[in-house]
Order: structure tokens, then sequence, then C-alpha cells
């Protein structure tokens, strides 16, 4: 299973197939993520299967991780949540090969795909495709969209219950629709970098990871009083190591507090 167009080579998303690769890639030109000091660059999805390939990991029962190997793009990891009522691709990849599909067929497909904001689109509408589902998008991030696809649907508001028990709520911050998934029935918070686990174990939020620009205090504290109305004890955000396995919901709480004392 392999996509059509192509793929920045930085960022990961895929654009429309045309006769030449885009002049620019908008994403990328972003203040929240950046165009390398080599320039921009692309690659065919054909190029990316013969180099990398997909690794899994069961994270805990009914969770897995997915990752390119070696890294591609930002190296974001998507989260597979398994349910009575189906499974969900929390965020997504760029690589999409045969054994990708055929592994995640032999778990059950997928009913549903929810990402966090535009940087991990990647190849979202060819997985929609290869697995019959939807794409559920904040629709306050409609503008990254770089490849239009019917199988994408744009929510809107604060929250939205893509299966019974899995819910999306809107935080705003890194982008005005960026949002976290909640499974409360496993304690679960899945947050992509809406909200990253940083190398002390206690999350951190940004609104420009690599360019080290933050958030206002303000607007951290209104993402901890919704925060605070979930109950999960286990957090796993966009990378590899970046998780709380226990206590996660009073450690976001304590982190919440630190950030706007920090800017205060």
């Amino acid at each position: 299973m392999i996509g059509k167009g192509v793929l920045c080579a930085t960022c990961g998303v895929q654009y429309e197939e045309t006769a030449t690769p885009p002049e620019r890639c908008p994403v990328c030109e972003d203040e929240r993520q950046y165009v390398p000091l080599g320039g921009q660059r692309w690659i065919t999805p054909e190029t990316l299967v013969a180099q990398h390939a997909n690794a899994f990991k069961q994270l805990m029962p009914g969770l897995l991780s997915l990752r390119t190997t070696p890294k591609f793009g930002i190296g974001q990891r998507a989260l597979l949540l398994q349910t009575p009522h189906g499974n969900v691709l929390w965020d997504c990849l760029s690589l999409l090969d045969d054994a990708t599909v055929h592994l995640i067929e032999g778990l059950g497909g997928l009913a549903a795909i929810a990402i966090s904001h535009p940087h991990y689109y990647s190849t979202m509408a060819s997985w929609a495709e290869a697995f019959d589902c939807p794409v559920h998008l904040h629709g306050d991030d409609r503008e990254w969209v770089m490849q239009p696809s019917e199988r994408l649907s744009f929510w809107q508001g604060d929250r939205l219950e893509v299966l019974p028990g899995v819910i999306l709520y809107r935080l705003g911050g890194h982008f005005a629709g960026a949002c976290v998934l909640h499974c409360p029935a496993q304690r679960l918070l899945l947050g992509g970098d809406t909200l990253l686990v940083m190398p002390d174990g206690k999350p951190s939020f940004m609104w420009s990871y690599p360019n080290s620009i933050p958030l206002p205090a303000s607007r951290v504290r209104a993402m901890g009083e919704t925060l605070e109305t979930l109950a999960f004890d286990a957090l796993y955000c966009a990378f590899q190591g970046s998780e709380i396995v226990e206590g996660a919901g009073e450690t976001v709480q304590y982190s919440v507090a630190r950030y706007c004392r920090a800017l205060e």
C-alpha cells in the first residue's frame, strides 16, 4: 500500500500528486516547524518504503506504538488503541507499507483515525483509504490539510466522542485545534504534543517546540482546567519514552502550576 504524491522530508506531510514537487511546504514555513538550512526537500512514498520500516511495541494492554525506523520526518510515534468498539489510531505516520496494513488488519483493522494537530497529518488520507475509516480532525486546523480527501471528518467545539468511551478534547495551545484523546475506562490519556512529557518525567506546553517559543500562562492554565476534569493515570505522548505510566493526572496539574509560576 503506497500512496501517491510526494512527502515533505522534514515534517512528513503528504501533498497531492503533481507533475513537479511543490515549491514550498507551508507546514514547515510556519514558526511551529522549520525549513532546514539546506532548503526544502521532498521524497516519494516509494523511496520511503524502500528505506524505512515500521516497528510495533506494546505499551500496555490495549495500547501499541508504531514508529518508523530509521527516524523519518519529525519522528513521532502513532498509537493504536484497542477498544471493545473497534481500534482507533491516534496520530499518524508517513510510512504505510503492506506489512503495516497486514499487521493492523490482523488486530481488527481501524474504526477511526484521530489526529492531535497538523504536524502529524502525514499520509492520513492514504491510511483512511487503506482501512476504510474516517479521519477526525478539528475544524480550526482545516487550513493545514495539504491533501484533501472525502475521508476527512472535521469536528467543532471542545469535545467529540469518536467511539463509545473514546473522547477527543480540544485544548488548543500548540495549534488552535490541538487536542488529546481520553479513554476513561483505561484511565488513559494520549497527548500527542499538545502536552509533551519532558526529560524530567513531567509534561510541558509549547507554542513552538523546535524554536522554543512558549505559550502564555493564561492558555496553559485553561488547558489545565480541562485536563483536571479528566480521570487518567497514564499519559502517552508523541515520542518514544515520552510517557507517564502512573499518577499522570496529578503530575500534569503540578506541571501546569510550575509552568505558570515560571512565566508569571
